[in-house]
């Protein structure tokens, strides 16, 4: 499960590098930063799950 989020965690990552990188595109960077950030809360509720 971990493996997944880390996963998606990279590809938001890309996404907001790509947003970043591509001119007129800053909406992919507010995206993937919300996308990143909500997949980070998520694994680290699983993260603290899992150790229980």
């Amino acid at each position: 499960m971990l493996k997944i989020v880390g996963l998606l965690l990279v590809a938001w990552l890309a996404l907001m590098i790509l947003g970043a990188v591509l001119k007129g595109l800053f909406w992919l960077v507010v995206i993937g930063a919300v996308l990143f950030v909500a997949t980070a809360a998520y694994g680290w509720g699983k993260r603290d799950d899992v150790s229980r």
